[in-house]
């Protein structure tokens, strides 16, 4: 356990069992669901309000909790849109749990989200809860959800959590509208025993343009903040759909134990060395897949790409054998400055956020302001070439 400065004892992060990406996913999303009854300007899913008639339905839930835990153990989530707008959501819950998976449910906060809602969940055995909570203050946070009054039943829901007992993990996602607020949220959600707070960055997808998307240095400033606050809050940080935050990670672990040390900046350290075999990280499709409520299997939810359908083939065989995720794994073909990036095996940028804005997930990171060494020798010596052939 590590000690905080306000005397308070910090869990240590338990190391995540090894696995081999290319054969299964540590995090399995289903979007059981594309209803729900909010209208988020950040959307994904372009959720509305009425439910597909062409969702999995209860059987093929069961069939695929069944495929799934043929890859071993992964932690499943249940998300949509909303997944309380299904009937069966608890007996999926209940299922799952059954067959020894680690599941947990991200519901939306809406008047279906009520104390009854939260013992079932506990009921039916899910790990884990996760709220979106994108602002400290009602005026910012409802902006984002589309509905006053938000605000205040998102922290009537935490608290109704918290009272099941329930671990708790809160969702943000960083956007033009909160990024200035991002360190007041953390010490919001600082008294509620949150185990997990999933700092998003907005992907320019559904309805989330890219007018609410952060620049890159802010992208930036806020790896710095979350850095920060990593030292000093009960819960642990991660980002989504922004692994460039790791690199920024190991950079600010460098430094602060070289200054432990009393290592000068130019000096070797030995971490220098440890970067290069950092632990792989998760990314879109690289230990991490998504199940659309119609049954495409995708990298992320976040990149409208499917690598197949459940109810053609296991998605086990499409994780592992898709062209797609095959290549989306492939970080030897990337891009750019990511390919010759020294973070590349530890980051590999967002595909998601690239593809998006590229049309092509391979592409360089955009919104990544970092410049690897050998991209930069690369770039001096295409210069010193053009000058001499000019």
């Amino acid at each position: 356990m590590n000690e905080l400065p306000n005397g308070r004892a910090k869990r240590r992060p338990q190391k995540p069992p090894r696995i081999d990406f290319a054969l299964s996913p540590f995090i399995v999303i289903w979007e059981v669901t594309q209803a729900c009854d909010l209208a988020c300007v950040h959307c994904r899913a372009d959720a509305r309000p009425g439910r597909d008639p062409l969702e999995l339905s209860t059987e093929e839930g069961f069939g695929l909790i069944d495929e799934i835990k043929k890859f071993g153990s992964p932690l499943l989530v249940f998300t949509g849109g909303d997944p309380l707008k299904r009937n069966d959501l608890y007996d999926l819950i209940s299922y799952s749990v059954g067959k020894g998976i680690r599941t947990t449910v991200s519901p939306s906060v809406t008047p279906l989200l009520t104390s009854v809602a939260f013992r079932k969940f506990k009921e039916a055995g899910a790990s884990r809860v996760a709220i979106s909570l994108d602002g400290s203050v009602p005026s910012i946070h409802d902006s984002f959800r589309g509905i006053k009054g938000t605000f205040d039943s998102t922290m009537s829901a935490i608290e109704k959590c918290v009272g099941e007992g329930i671990p708790l993990q809160i969702n943000t996602t960083v956007t033009t509208k909160n990024c200035d607020d991002i360190t007041n949220i953390a010490f919001l959600i600082k008294e509620f025993g949150v185990v997990l707070w999933s700092v998003f960055f907005l992907v320019p997808t559904g309805r989330g343009g890219a007018k609410y998307a952060v620049t890159p240095q802010e992208h930036e400033e806020t790896f710095n903040k979350m850095y920060d606050l990593s030292r000093i809050m009960p819960y642990d940080i991660k980002s989504t759909e922004a692994p460039h935050y790791r690199r920024v990670f190991i950079q600010r672990e460098v430094a602060v134990r070289r200054a432990a040390k009393g290592v000068r900046s130019s000096e070797k350290s030995s971490l220098d060395d440890a970067i290069g075999r950092a632990p792989m990280g998760l990314n879109d499709g690289k230990g991490f897949v998504f199940i659309s409520h119609t049954g495409d299997v995708m990298p992320s939810g976040f990149l409208p790409l499917s690598g197949g359908n459940v109810r053609d083939q296991s998605v086990v065989d499409i994780y592992r054998d898709s062209p797609l995720f095959k290549e989306i794994r492939d970080y030897s073909l990337l891009k750019g400055k990511c390919g010759v990036c020294e973070f590349r095996n530890v980051c590999g940028g967002s595909r998601a956020r690239t593809y998006a804005l590229t049309g092509d997930y391979m592409e360089s990171e955009p919104y990544c302001t970092y410049i690897p060494k050998k991209y930069g020798e690369e770039d001096s010596f295409r210069k010193e070439n053009e000058s001499a052939t000019g």
